[in-house]
């Protein structure tokens, strides 16, 4: 059995290939030469008949002068669908794009914004597996019992305590990164 992407996915990453495309008025002929992918397979993947390969959509993201993120629809200028579960007036916010439990388990992936002085705090006092975060955009500081960390744009790092912890953007900047966290599910398993 071989994977691929959902058809729904397959679909709509075409149409934001011949958007990108377009909008830059570049021809198929065009972003074809530019991402060394051909014609027909630009042409396949904008109709949403081609499954590509995320190396084959990597070429085309350059040849549009983004990245393979960018045109999934992971970008940082607004929340994307989930659950917005905490925001600020100033432009921050956490969305819980989604979960899944298991009998001992509960997976949560999350993707935040945070901008100028804004902080998260959080931290329940239940040792916890587990949170990893990647950062997409600026530099991520994270404040826990282990001490401060930061990560910078393209990294990843985890942090399992079981105090508090706070989330806050270095230098009053933005900070732009998903989280995945495993919490245990008491009394069960």
């Amino acid at each position: 059995m071989s994977g691929g992407m959902r058809p729904a996915v397959v679909e709509r990453l075409g149409e934001r290939i011949r958007a990108a495309r377009q909008e830059l008025d570049l021809s198929v002929g065009a972003l074809a030469e530019a991402s060394e992918v051909s014609r027909r397979m630009l042409t396949q993947i904008e109709l949403g008949q081609a499954n590509p390969s995320v190396a084959i959509l990597d070429r085309i993201a350059a040849g549009l002068g983004t990245t393979f993120a960018a045109l999934m629809g992971v970008g940082a200028d607004d929340a994307p669908d989930g659950v917005e579960i905490w925001s600020t007036d100033s432009g921050s916010w956490a969305v819980l794009l989604g979960a899944v439990d298991t009998d001992a388990l509960s997976v949560e992936t999350w993707k935040w914004k945070l901008v100028g002085e804004d902080c998260y705090e959080g931290g329940s006092g239940i040792a916890l597996p587990g949170i990893m975060h990647h950062v997409i955009e600026g530099a991520l500081e994270i404040d826990d019992a282990d001490g401060l960390q930061v990560i910078e744009a393209g990294g990843s790092a985890r942090i399992a305590s079981p105090g508090p912890y706070r989330y806050r953007a270095r230098d009053a900047q933005a900070a732009v990164f998903f989280s995945v966290a495993l919490l245990p599910r008491p009394g069960r398993g």
